[in-house]
């Protein structure tokens, strides 16, 4: 069924289209109809929907009849935004925030709207044959909207600083005074067994049941550490404190809802990030550490342990608080999941500042280049754990240079097991372009015991010759060489004067 914001807005869109074509101006139709231009205007923008005696007077001023005006049929050349509008997909994108209203949108549709809606379809096809979801929408606007904000959030921090001032005492650990306000201000049940009881839910590190009279009963795997515990407590709390209700109640994800879940989730993350790790802290901690001149990475690794955090939370709060003190925003931070018993490797998450860096996202059949520090240092910590001799998350840096672009990158990468799943273990890599900027704020950055090493995207697109690690030939690489030298070819033939 369609929404009745969409009736309003295909009504609105046929009715400044019919308009435009019968050259009238609102002035115009206003004095034939007896309608105010005001309320003409907020038709056309679809915010009102007008009584049958104006919609009248409206067919007989266009010459059209009243069924075809308040049908949802729109012309052959606006197919795509009816099915669009017909689907109500502009009621599940999250327009809001980019500022864009979906009246706003048709105007600039219906100004265009050969060529916008031949783009729409477009994107239409290409969403059908690259199965992209909703869901996928949705991170990748998220993504999008953290990196918009360089992935600092004000409101957020201090939400965290009066949370930490209002109720962590001194006396008492983290994980112990978080329990103490899911219990007391928002009567939770603290249940660390009953997910064990249930081995096919191995994947939820929390799910949250909600009882009568708003008591709710957070069930977490037992089996977690601490140190995960505290960052699922710091969540919950996050929720409460920042009065966020369209959630999810499982965490990880099971499925998504809305928008809204997605980014209530990641507000709830990055106060969890915020409490373990504040912002101030931070940046006294970095001020020393960058005044090295040589890369410690004992010492980078004993920041994280003081805090008590997962290399995880760990580097992404990096990308909210070194952009914000040391204007490093030339930055990505990535995260690799290898799966050693097949060895497999799959990028699940990425954040790139100040624009798109290497590397990102691409085709999963292609396999990313094995010379990246992400991949390197997971084939190393598999080694570990195969003789049994892992004790702490592996820590290295490398300096990647960009085969084919002038981008270079000092990349600091964690690696640890996936617990508690014991089949996959993850990188996490913290990337910051190599300018002027990183070089005058970080005194370590060409330290010569940093390997310098010249890296690709993926085996398939490397131009690097006798790779030794190449996990496959460069066959996209080669078809676009190939349609290069036809291209150029080609041209030669047609740029031959013709004889006589």
């Amino acid at each position: 069924m369609v929404k009745e914001e969409n009736i309003r807005l295909i009504f609105g869109l046929k009715l400044k289209l019919l308009r435009q074509e019968k050259h009238l101006s609102l002035a115009q139709l206003s004095q034939k109809t007896d309608i105010s231009i005001s309320y003409l205007n907020e038709i056309e923008k679809g915010k009102k929907y007008p009584k049958a005696d104006k919609i009248f007077a409206l067919s007989e001023a266009l010459d059209v009849s009243y069924d075809w005006l308040v049908s949802l049929k729109l012309s052959k050349k606006l197919g795509p935004l009816s099915e669009i509008l017909k689907s109500n997909i502009l009621s599940e994108l999250p327009l809001d925030v980019f500022g864009i209203q979906p009246g706003n949108l048709l105007e600039l549709i219906s100004n265009a709207p050969s060529k916008l809606n031949a783009f729409i379809s477009t994107l239409i096809e290409i969403s059908r044959n690259y199965n992209l979801t909703v869901e996928n929408f949705y991170f990748s606007v998220l993504r999008t909207y953290q990196e918009m904000h360089e992935n600092y959030f004000p409101e957020i921090e201090r939400a965290t600083e009066q949370f930490r001032e209002n109720f962590l005492r001194d006396d008492k650990d983290l994980l112990s005074s978080l329990k103490d306000y899911l219990t007391n201000k928002c009567h939770y049940e603290i249940d660390e067994s009953t997910l064990l009881s249930y081995p096919e839910l191995s994947n939820f590190r929390s799910v949250l049941r909600m009882e009568k009279k708003k008591k709710g009963k957070l069930m977490i795997d037992g089996r977690l550490t601490d140190q995960q515990k505290t960052f699922v407590l710091s969540r919950e709390v996050a929720y409460h404190y920042m009065q966020m209700e369209e959630r999810s109640y499982t965490y990880t994800w099971q499925s998504v809802n809305s928008f809204d879940e997605i980014l209530n989730n990641f507000k709830a993350t990055y106060f969890a990030g915020a409490l373990l790790l504040p912002e101030q802290e931070l940046v006294k901690d970095f001020e020393r550490f960058f005044k090295k001149y040589k890369w410690d990475a004992e010492g980078f690794l004993n920041i994280m342990f003081r805090h008590n955090s997962s290399p995880e939370t760990f580097l992404h709060r990096l990308t909210s608080v070194l952009p914000r003190y040391f204007d490093l925003s030339k930055l990505f931070f990535i995260k690799i999941r290898h799966m050693p018993k097949r060895n497999h490797f799959l990028l699940t998450k990425e954040l790139h500042l100040s624009g798109l860096h290497h590397p990102h996202g691409t085709i999963t059949s292609e396999h990313y280049c094995r010379r990246w520090i992400s991949i390197q240092i997971n084939e190393r910590l598999a080694k570990q754990l195969e003789q049994s001799a892992y004790e702490n998350p592996l820590c290295e840096a490398q300096i990647s240079s960009y085969e084919g672009t002038l981008n270079k990158y000092f990349c600091i990468s964690l690696a640890r097991p996936q617990y508690p799943n014991p089949d996959f273990n993850c990188s996490l890599t913290l990337g910051f372009q190599i300018d002027k900027n990183f070089r005058e704020r970080v005194n370590f950055w060409n330290d010569s015991s940093v390997p310098d090493v010249a890296v690709g995207q993926t085996c398939e697109r490397c131009p690097i010759q006798n790779c030794d690690v190449r996990a496959s030939e460069p066959v996209v690489l080669t078809r676009s060489q190939k349609n290069t030298v036809i291209k150029k070819k080609l041209d030669e033939l047609l740029a031959k004067p013709i004889s006589n």
